[in-house]
């Protein structure tokens, strides 16, 4: 099962991610970084590894694993 890992640090909650994501693995997360973004975070196992998501993040702030 794929897995997507997201650099908290990196992430600036545009939502990008959340909004180009098929399965609708990400959403909006809990965790808030040191410069006060809500990040993104898997919120589903069912995640088909089409990276589309890690494409999409103007900030690499993602990374899928197959």
């Amino acid at each position: 099962m794929p897995k997507v890992e997201v650099t908290e640090e990196f992430c600036k909650g545009c939502g990008l991610c959340i909004a180009v994501c098929p399965k609708h693995v990400l959403g909006s997360g809990s965790t808030i970084n040191s410069k006060g973004y809500r990040c993104c975070e898997m919120i589903a196992e069912k995640c088909n590894g089409c990276t589309l998501c890690a494409v999409m993040c103007p900030d690499a702030a993602i990374e899928v694993y197959r």
